[in-house]
């Protein structure tokens, strides 16, 4: 695809879309691709990094699946015969002195690289990192030629002044120097941007303006080029962010809320009179916490967050019950049915007679614990329903199905919102509406958060952290079992679980798929070349639980657990297993969070690899929560010299949360912190990296106090409103807006 851009005589307006101004087929591709619509939004895609002139790029560190651009060195090239002669194969091996990566190209396709990818020549590539024969390889990737001027046979890179190439983001169909040329067209436009800094601010720390800073970020001249233009940048990103935030604890403030406060020797009390443990300090200073959040007439907007075990349900449940005793009623929304059944049936059973309020041998001081979900059937579902608007239900635990419209509160006085990242705005905010005022908000987490990520991602809550596991928890011991390397290793393991069982404890198997033919299907899912020139063993759910049952754990009492089963089914299989009537439960990721079944001792994760730092975090968190030590196996087919091991050895390494937690998202593609997975839009963090700019992102959450403090409405800074609008755009707005 060639880059296309009209004849300008003027400098073209930051909202005038792309399309106006590149040709049709690279706008589409900007626009589906990498979110690009107008001159602004290509103006704020900044180069991912910068080579040099000269230099040649680390190879070795090239991530998996991903789209890279590299600067590399050819080494040799050489056409290979199969099918009786009747095809060819041109593999190309480029270098960068230290690491080496091969390019392949077949059929009809081979010719002109074989022509112009000659030993010694240099050039740009690009394409999809894959792995072939467990080695890192470019199929079919794009090229350009660079002479030693950097000049591109028949089209010329050297459109940049100085020495430093700039990599960019790029995509399928649209590389990197294409994406250059682009900016090349609306660069003079850059003179436009609207600066979002105050003066003041900007001239006390220094700073370049923003026009002269996207030129640099784009084309610069040095080193000090781009350091200049990164700390201009990322500081846009954190104080306007910090200032959106800054103006929602503003506003938070301003609303009224009823206080809640427990009644003396009322439920409260009466509960913790009867818990067979002593809560640990972490437990009751957090619960102190937020009590006093309650007790105010202003909506209480607190994140919990903690080690996985470390109590949060029943803090959480504490705060319930103030409320309740105060009159009104709390709601706790769960992501999924057997998390919410989970959680109905643990508080339920804390509880006791005190969740059967005005049931035959209920407690007096009692209230009505209640499940609402989507797969109810209709009696239960309408009694729930009675239940909760004539306010004999204290406590409602339910998924998405408590937002409804049919769903009336009495008095909703608490929401409760576990493993917050998995609702959407909307979910959460039409929940918040149901109340006569708005009700106090507790956000939980049993993803473990630094300091920078909670100001920029939860920056609107107040933060109570739980560091601290319950007297009683195990530890758990975790290995990499590298079933590729050492076959023999995958066999030990499962003699681990025989014997976990033998000890009358259980086990859970957790592969990332559920594995038939409806399931491939719905997935739209082939197997890949790596997957079939690999052989690998079917990692599901249903094949893995078939293998086993037939052979290393045959005689074992195994059942299979996935989202796709009925809620019934579902809860059944569940109960069997806390029960003890099931030995093995292979399952997917449903059971990641907020299942509890203390015997289970052991937990084999099969490809591990494709889980993230903290899932994997998560899913260990299921064993171990006993008075018996847990085990838990990362299997894993990937080389030991990959990243992917890499990260496996580093959850083996530690129980540490906080620490995974840093390590993921260093491991991240910078902007995802604050991508789909909390706000349902793309990120705006191009340029500021949560983990590295601490320092940054502090310093801009105070500026950004004191400016809201002064002008709430920023009435008398234009430019930061526009900023603000245009950087986080409106969806993003509603989302921080809606907490």
């Amino acid at each position: 695809m060639s880059v296309v851009w009209c004849a300008m005589d003027r400098v073209p307006a930051l909202d005038e879309p792309l399309k106006k101004l590149l040709g049709g087929p690279t706008a589409k591709v900007m626009a589906e691709q990498l979110d690009l619509h107008t001159v602004g939004d290509l103006l704020h895609h900044y180069p991912r990094r910068y080579e040099e002139r000269g230099q040649l790029t680390k190879l070795a560190e090239l991530p998996l699946d991903e789209d890279v651009t590299v600067v590399a060195q050819v080494a040799d090239a050489r056409v290979h015969t199969f099918n009786g002669g009747r095809g060819q194969r041109l593999e190309i091996t480029i270098t960068d002195g230290s690491g080496r990566l091969q390019l392949v190209f077949f059929g009809r396709g081979i010719h002109k690289p074989h022509k112009e990818l000659l030993p010694g020549s240099r050039a740009m590539f690009a394409g999809k990192v894959s792995m072939f024969n467990r080695r890192l390889q470019l199929a079919h990737p794009t090229y350009a030629k660079l002479g030693a001027d950097g000049d591109e046979d028949g089209e010329t890179v050297d459109s940049w002044a100085g020495a430093l190439i700039p990599i960019y983001p790029a995509c399928k169909g649209l590389e990197s120097w294409k994406i250059a040329k682009a900016v090349d067209a609306v660069l003079p436009s850059a003179q436009e941007a609207v600066d979002p800094l105050p003066g003041s601010l900007r001239e006390g720390r220094g700073f370049v303006p923003l026009p002269e800073a996207l030129l640099k970020v784009h084309r610069p001249h040095s080193k000090d080029d781009v350091e200049d233009a990164r700390q201009r940048l990322k500081w846009d990103e954190a104080f306007v962010l910090q200032v959106a935030l800054a103006r929602r604890r503003y506003a938070d403030a301003q609303l009224p809320a009823v206080a809640r406060r427990p009644a003396p020797g009322g439920l409260l009390d009466a509960f913790d009179a009867k818990l067979p443990f002593t809560l640990t300090d972490g437990q009751r200073n957090v619960s102190k916490e937020i009590f006093d959040d309650l007790a105010t007439e202003h909506p209480m907007h607190r994140l919990l967050q903690g080690e996985v075990g470390s109590g949060k349900t029943m803090v959480a449940l504490r705060a319930m019950l103030a409320v309740v005793d105060s009159g009104g009623q709390a709601a706790m929304l769960a992501p999924t049915e057997v998390l919410a059944q989970q959680h109905h049936r643990s508080i339920t059973e804390m509880m006791g007679e005190l969740a059967e309020g005005g049931m035959l041998g209920g407690s007096d001081l009692g209230t009505k614990v209640v499940l609402l979900t989507g797969s109810m059937g209709m009696p239960a579902r309408r009694q729930a329903l009675l239940d909760l608007v004539t306010g004999e239900a204290g406590i409602v635990i339910g998924t998405h199905a408590l937002i409804e419209d049919k769903v009336q509160f009495h008095d909703l006085g608490l929401v409760v919102v576990d493993e917050q990242h998995r609702f959407g705005v909307e979910q959460r905010d039409a929940l918040r509406g149901k109340g006569k005022q708005p009700p106090h908000l507790l956000v939980m987490t049993a993803t473990p958060i630094p300091r920078t990520v909670a100001m920029t991602v939860f920056g609107d809550l107040e933060t109570s952290v739980l560091d601290q596991l319950p007297a009683g928890r195990s530890p758990i011991a975790s290995h990499v079992v590298p079933a590729q390397d050492k076959p023999h290793f995958l066999a030990r393991a499962w003699e681990r679980v025989r014997e976990e069982v033998g000890k009358g404890h259980q086990a859970y198997v957790v592969c990332p798929r559920i594995g038939d033919d409806e399931d491939e299907k719905k997935a739209g899912k082939k197997k890949s070349a790596e997957d079939e020139a690999e052989k690998r063993p079917p990692l599901a759910v249903l094949d893995i639980a078939d293998q086993l049952t037939k052979g290393p754990l045959q005689g074992l009492r195994i059942e299979v657990l996935h989202g796709r089963m009925q809620p019934d089914d579902k809860d059944a299989v569940m109960r069997r297993f806390a029960a003890g009537e099931v030995d093995v439960l292979v399952a997917t990721t449903v059971i990641e969070v907020g299942v509890n079944v203390p015997n289970a001792t052991a937990m084999v994760i099969m490809d591990a690899d494709r889980f993230g730092v903290s899932q994997l975090h998560q899913l260990r968190g299921r064993v171990g929560r006993g008075s018996a030590p847990g085990l838990c196996l990362l299997v894993s087919e990937m080389p030991e010299a990959s990243a992917a091991r890499a990260r496996l050895g580093a959850v083996a390494a530690t129980l540490d949360g906080f620490e995974l937690s840093r390590i993921d998202l260093e491991q991240r593609r910078e902007g995802d912190v604050l991508g789909q997975a909390q706000s349902g839009v793309r990120s705006s963090l191009r340029m500021l990296a949560v983990i590295e700019d601490e320092e940054v992102i502090a310093a801009a959450r105070e500026e950004a106090v004191a400016v809201v403090s002064q002008d709430p409405d920023l009435e008398q800074l234009p430019a930061l409103r526009t900023a603000l609008d245009a950087l986080l755009d409106k969806d993003r707005e509603q989302y921080l807006d809606k907490g």
